[in-house]
C-alpha cells in the first residue's frame, strides 16, 4: 500500500503527530528520531541504521555520553542566560521550557541521571547559584562573560566617582563653612572708626543761598557797592559761621564719641532682645527628617529617617527607618517632617529653637503650623512656625 497523498487527511494527521512532543520511551537518542508508537519504536530498534548506530557507540560509549552532556549542559544555560538572566528561578521552570523544544537532548543520554544531580552539578561547578528550599531548588545563573563584567566595573567606578565628587563636595562646604566661623568669629564685634579731616578747613555743611555772601563780601561790595542791607547780611552769615565752626572746634570731638556710644548701645540691645536668632545649620538628633537627594538611587529617595548623631553642625548620621541602614548626610540632602495634628514636635531655628511642641493645625496658604509649646518658660503659648523650623520627634 503506498503512503497517502501529501493533502489527504491522513497525512495531514501524521504532520501534525510529528510535530509535537511525543513520549520519551519511543525516542532513541542515538539516531536522534522520535516515534509515536510501540510499534514504531520496536521497527526502528530492529532496523539496520540502529543496529549501526549501536556498534559505533559501543566502540567509544564514554565519547558519546561526554558529546551529549556537553549539548545539554550547553542549551540549557543558554536558555537560563537569554530567558532568566541572573534572576533566581526554580530548576524545573526553566527544564520545562527546555524540553519544550522538540529536537532537544534528553537527560537520559547525559551522565546526569536526575535534574536535582544536574543542578547540583552546576552548583559545585560555579556555573550557577544553587540553594535548595522547601519549594525545590533554585538556581541563579553567573555572568561571567568578559562585556558584562566590564560594564559592571564600569558601573561601580561611575558610582564611586559620584560618591567621591559627592564627598569633595561636602568637604568643600565643610571648609567654606569653617573659614566662615573663623572670620565670623574675628569680625563678630564691629569695629568703627572716628571721621577723620585732613585739613581743619574742611566743613561738611549745606548753605543754600549763602555761599556767594559767605565766600567773598569784598568782592560783592567791591561790584555792587556797600549797602547797608548786604553788609548786615554778610555780618551775620559771618558771625553765624564763626559760631558754628567754633562749636564745632569745641564740641565736635564729643559728638563724635556720643554718636559712636549710641550705635554701640543700639547694636547691643539688639542683641539682647533677639535671644536665640535664626542659624544657617537646624540639624538635631532623635527627630524625623526625608532624604531628597537622588544620588543614593530609589531605595532612599523620598524615605524617611532618624537622625542618631550630628556631626558639625552640617552633617547627620541618619538611620532609615524602613532598611535600618546608616547612612552620613548633609543637611542639604534631609529636609524637615510634618506629622498629622496633635503629634509632638522639635522646633529647630528661630527665637523658639530646642523646644518641644504639640502640632495643632496647618495653614497651607502661609507654610506654617499652629504649635502650642510644651517646654521651657513659654509652656502653653501659641506661635506660628514656618515648615522648616520643626520636625517631629521620634
Amino acid at each position: 500500500m503506498g503512503k497517502a497523498d501529501f493533502l489527504s487527511p491522513k497525512a495531514i494527521s501524521n504532520r501534525i503527530k510529528a510535530k509535537g512532543l511525543q513520549k520519551l520511551r519511543w525516542y532513541c537518542q542515538m539516531c536522534q528520531k522520535q516515534c509515536r508508537d510501540e510499534n514504531g519504536f520496536k521497527c526502528h530498534c530492529m532496523s539496520e541504521s540502529h543496529q549501526r548506530q549501536l556498534l559505533l557507540a559501543s566502540e567509544n560509549p564514554t565519547k558519546f555520553m561526554d558529546y551529549f552532556s556537553d549539548e545539554f549542559k550547553s542549551d540549557f544555560l543558554e536558555l537560563l542566560r537569554r530567558r532568566f538572566g541572573t534572576k533566581r528561578v526554580h530548576n524545573n521552570i526553566v527544564y520545562n521550557e527546555y524540553i519544550s523544544h522538540r529536537e532537544h537532548i534528553h537527560m537520559n543520554s547525559t551522565q546526569w541521571e536526575t535534574l536535582t544531580d544536574f543542578t547540583k552539578w552546576l552548583g559545585r561547578e560555579g556555573f550557577c547559584k544553587v540553594d535548595e528550599t522547601p519549594k525545590g531548588w533554585y538556581i541563579q545563573y553567573i555572568d561571567r562573560d568578559p562585556e558584562t563584567i566590564r560594564r559592571q566595573e564600569e558601573q561601580a567606578r561611575k558610582k564611586k566617582q559620584e560618591l567621591d565628587d559627592e564627598e569633595r563636595s561636602a568637604r568643600m562646604i565643610e571648609e567654606q563653612v569653617r573659614k566662615g566661623r573663623e572670620g565670623k568669629g574675628t569680625d563678630e564685634t564691629p569695629v568703627y572708626t572716628e571721621l577723620k579731616r585732613e585739613s581743619e578747613e574742611e566743613k561738611v555743611a549745606f548753605n543754600l543761598g549763602a555761599c556767594s555772601a559767605v565766600a567773598g563780601p569784598s568782592k560783592s561790595s567791591s561790584v555792587l557797592g556797600a549797602s547797608a542791607l548786604k553788609a548786615a547780611s554778610s555780618s551775620s552769615s559771618t558771625s553765624v559761621k564763626r559760631k558754628d565752626s567754633s562749636s564745632d572746634s569745641r564740641g565736635g570731638e564729643k559728638k563724635k564719641k556720643s554718636a559712636l556710644e549710641e550705635i554701640i548701645e543700639m547694636e547691643k540691645k539688639k542683641q539682647q532682645q533677639q535671644q536665640p536668632v535664626r542659624t544657617d545649620y537646624w540639624l538635631q538628633p532623635n527627630i524625623i527628617v526625608k532624604v531628597i537627594t537622588k544620588r543614593l538611587g530609589e531605595k532612599y529617595h523620598k524615605k524617611k529617617a532618624v537622625i542618631m548623631e550630628v556631626r558639625d553642625k552640617y552633617t547627620a548620621v541618619v538611620k532609615m527607618i524602613d532598611s535600618g541602614d546608616k547612612l552620613k548626610l548633609d543637611q542639604n540632602h534631609l529636609e524637615t517632617v510634618i506629622p498629622a495634628p496633635g503629634k509632638r514636635v522639635l522646633i529647630l531655628n528661630g527665637p523658639y529653637r530646642d523646644m518641644e511642641a504639640l502640632l495643632e493645625g496647618i495653614d497651607e496658604k502661609n507654610f506654617s503650623a499652629e504649635l502650642t509649646l510644651d517646654s521651657g518658660p513659654q509652656k502653653g503659648k501659641r506661635v506660628d512656625i514656618a515648615y522648616e523650623d520643626f520636625s517631629k520627634l521620634a
